[in-house]
């Protein structure tokens, strides 16, 4: 958990409310299932509006609406229940993890929207603690807190709408990873195992990475944006089903170097045990017929559903070299694996 000044939740402490014994599942393993969700979007027509850059048909990370020729702008939305026990936290967590598709899309975020639903007994001081956290990091994201909706609901939930602004010949993409190319990360895997392996530190330092946005990793690939060929945000589908997503978009092959792994403290050590969430099964779901090894740890690892995860950028070798062992927002950037040709695929080697 975050430190508090003396008496700075004084307020709080007069509840001790814990947040996760309000619902069943939290975070981004809370998502659909990527298989069924694709299945349903894949319904969708595509837009006749040439002004829409980046909708449906195929989806990304965030939308993207022209405005002017040198003007788009990026929207999202993104919420969720309780994955951690303070309130603080949770909304910290939550504006990261919703701010972090603007950054996904190479936008900058200015304006954002609470969504939220509590229970009509919650306690009122809990919701002023998440929508204090969650102003304050939109704030750090470069964003305002502009209002929002909240409603009653049998078990909390809070999220925001998020936009943003980008250069409409800028925009970063799933599409677009090139045979050649090395895959690299900017934050650690492993959020939800390690929230759920029962260690207090592990627990302590996922939360940690989980309330930095990803303003900074998004600024360091803009500025080598020559060089950067695909990009998307590690969420709910971990990290094999967003590499598998870069791949299916490109059409190409990506081979993820599973001794590489870079994981939150006690993230690995849980998945060697068999603790699994229940994200795991689903995300592994949508990536069946793909070559996922021997190496069950590894597996996990990869399948774990991450709630505001770090970017994934396809880009050049130079890059790489440069990004690899980088502190950016207070993780380092990582090597994932390599892109080669020879249709869309992924495998953990």
């Amino acid at each position: 958990m975050t430190e508090s000044q003396p008496g700075e939740r004084s307020e709080r402490d007069l509840y001790r409310v814990r947040l996760t014994e309000w619902t069943d599942c939290g975070g981004c393993a809370a998502k659909w299932g990527a298989s069924l969700l694709s299945e349903l979007v894949g319904r969708f027509e595509e837009s006749t509006d040439r002004s829409l850059l980046v909708g449906l048909v195929p989806f990304d990370d965030a939308a993207v609406y022209r405005v002017s020729d040198d003007l788009a702008m990026v929207t999202t939305t993104d919420f969720f229940p309780p994955l951690v026990d303070d309130p603080d936290d949770f909304g910290a967590i939550a504006a990261a993890n919703a701010c972090s598709d603007v950054f996904a899309m190479g936008g900058r975020v200015v304006l954002a929207l609470n969504v939220a639903a509590f229970p009509e007994h919650f306690p009122p001081a809990a919701i002023t603690a998440i929508f204090d956290a969650a102003a304050r990091v939109v704030a750090e994201a470069g964003g305002s807190i502009g209002g929002g909706h909240t409603i009653r609901n049998p078990e909390p939930l809070f999220g925001l709408v998020v936009n943003g602004l980008v250069h409409p010949d800028r925009v970063f993409r799933k599409r677009g990873a090139q045979p050649g190319d090395v895959l690299v990360c900017s934050k650690p895997i492993g959020t939800a195992l390690a929230l759920a392996s029962g260690d207090t530190d592990a627990v302590s330092s996922a939360i940690v990475g989980m309330r930095v946005t990803n303003r900074e990793a998004c600024a360091r690939l803009l500025d080598a944006a020559v060089s950067v060929h695909a990009v998307t945000d590690v969420t709910g589908y971990g990290l094999g089903g967003h590499a598998w997503e870069i791949a299916e978009r490109s059409g190409v092959r990506i081979l993820v170097e599973t001794d590489g792994l870079a994981a939150y403290p006690g993230a690995r050590e849980a998945a060697a045990r068999g603790v699994r969430t229940g994200g795991d099964a689903r995300n592994r779901e949508y990536v069946t017929h793909q070559a996922l090894g021997d190496d069950e740890t590894a597996a996990a690892l990869c399948f774990d559903p991450q709630t505001s995860g770090g970017l994934l950028a396809s880009v050049t070798p130079g890059l790489a070299d440069e990004l690899v062992g980088e502190t950016v927002g207070g993780s380092t950037w990582w090597r994932v694996g390599t892109v080669v040709a020879g249709g869309a695929g992924l495998e953990l080697q």
